[in-house]
């Protein structure tokens, strides 16, 4: 298994994380999918947007692969008037990973990350390694303290 720049981050650390593979099917980047492949309810399997507030800039925001990012709370707690996704063209430029393989970790810039409480209820939780077809397992203690992540409430289930 090659290390991504997000495992080298952490090894960097000492933090433990366990790297888990899985089979790429690029019609179908979902979180939930990824769930599917790596043995995980969706609400394990975290996935990372990238977001620009109107007075802070670029955002990434870390939330439940069931659910969406409700743009009015991450403004809220991330300081901004308003809050906009990221074009998918610029998310490369910004973060240095691809869609489908955007992690917290290892990016080209330290941007501000937020994690959805509800990411410490589980034991660990999974995020991209930085690279389709990589997770990475992470207790969510270590990931907030790896990264300086601020814990809020920022997602709403799709179903609502």
């Amino acid at each position: 298994m090659k290390k991504t720049n997000a495992a080298r981050f952490l090894d960097s650390l000492k933090i433990d994380y366990k790297l888990c593979e899985y089979e790429i099917d690029e019609s179908d980047l979902r979180a939930e999918s990824v769930a599917k492949k790596v043995g995980l309810p969706p609400e394990q399997v975290f996935k990372t947007l990238v977001a620009r507030g109107d007075k802070t800039g670029v955002l990434m925001a870390c939330i439940p692969g069931n659910a969406e990012l409700d743009l009015k709370a991450m403004a809220a707690v991330s300081e901004n008037k308003k809050v906009e996704m990221v074009h998918v063209k610029e998310i490369q430029q910004l973060t240095g990973y691809i869609r489908g393989g955007v992690s917290p970790i290892g990016t080209k810039r330290h941007y501000p990350t937020f994690l959805d409480e509800s990411a410490i209820r589980f034991p660990f939780i999974s995020i991209s390694a930085g690279v389709r077809g990589s997770q990475i397992f992470i207790a969510p203690k270590d990931l907030i303290h790896a990264l300086g992540i601020k814990v809020c409430q920022i997602a709403h289930s799709e179903h609502n």
